[in-house]
């Protein structure tokens, strides 16, 4: 089969061996995939993998075969590919979640195999674009904004960095909650596209944020930047406010003011991915609500070294896609 490999010569597509599913297992003749900034991780720090490894998270499909003692799934069902292996539960966090795309062999291919829990039925209302860029990032928005974050209806969430496909889907989802949403960019093409949104307000992110939402504190903050806005969060946010850290997209080195913590009795929340309870609860959520994920552009599967170059620039507002059938 054609795949997008990571291996000793680097991101190559090329011909990956074809393989059969296992018992427990499902075959899945992927008809799209979507790119995560995990894949533009993987590249810059995995140093050339002995063996070839097919890069991908997101992917759906239809099944073209199952292993041995798989029920209630058959050949042809239309499904969508939950890329967190054997995490369950939501509360019974591992310590690093195993996800497809490295090491296992991932979703940019022509075909992808997965355990028959990893995969459940596509949502009828989405298109096939729409569904291949789901799964990750929007279970990392769910499990960030309902989980930890407990957002409540009339709360309001600030979602700094608005572009990348967490923060999208975070935005739809918070708003479908009934929550008032601000975003942030420091990209005024991007802050004129996030204005289509169902969002409150948009603000640019290098702008004094007190001077900005002086009227409107916020009570949940969905942190994918780190260091370059973390200090602005504590001239914002109200007391008993909560701060749900996913990503560190400016570095890691933090330097947290004690007294910003303690005097207001914040919490900062810890999050990534999500469970197999929390996948479920996500589709049922965007069923709900009929949300339709932004689409930025898509590409075909040999095209995606273009689409992640995309990705690196962040040039993207939403979600980029890859078509394979």
């Amino acid at each position: 089969m054609k795949a997008i490999t990571l291996g000793p010569q680097g991101l190559q597509y090329m011909e990956h061996p074809d393989k059969h599913p296992e018992q427990g297992q499902v075959k899945v003749r992927l008809k799209t995939a979507g790119l995560n900034h995990r894949d533009l991780f993987i590249i810059e720090g995995v140093p050339g993998p002995v063996h070839p490894c097919v890069l991908g998270s997101d992917g759906a499909g239809v099944i073209e075969e199952t292993g041995e003692g798989v029920s209630g799934l058959a050949q042809g069902m239309e499904v969508i590919i939950n890329p967190c292996l054997g995490w369950d539960r939501a509360d019974e966090v591992p310590v690093v979640p195993d996800i497809l795309g490295y090491p296992a062999d991932g979703t940019f291919a022509e075909y992808v195999i997965v355990p028959e829990q990893n995969v459940m039925p596509k949502p009828a209302y989405l298109s096939w674009e729409e569904a291949g860029v789901l799964p990750l990032a929007a279970l990392t928005a769910y499990r960030a904004l309902f989980t930890r974050g407990n957002l409540k209806r009339g709360e309001h969430v600030l979602i700094p960095g608005i572009g990348g496909g967490v923060a999208t889907f975070a935005a739809l989802m918070a708003a479908a909650a009934g929550a008032q949403v601000t975003v942030t960019s420091r990209s005024e093409a991007k802050r004129a596209e996030a204005l289509q949104l169902p969002v409150t307000r948009v603000i640019d992110s290098t702008s004094r944020w007190r001077e900005e939402l002086q009227h409107h504190p916020v009570d949940l903050i969905l942190d994918s930047v780190g260091p370059a806005t973390f200090d602005q969060y504590f001239e914002v946010i109200k007391p008993n406010g909560r701060i749900a850290m996913f990503g560190a997209s400016s570095g890691d080195d933090l330097t947290i003011p004690a007294r910003a913590i303690f005097f207001p009795q914040l919490q900062l929340l810890g999050t990534s991915m999500g469970s197999h309870e929390e996948f479920t609860a996500m589709l049922e959520f965007m069923e709900q609500h009929q949300i339709h994920p932004i689409m930025d552009s898509v590409y075909s599967l040999a095209e995606t070294p273009l689409a992640l170059q995309r990705m690196e620039r962040a040039e993207q507002l939403g979600n980029i896609a890859l078509r394979i059938g």
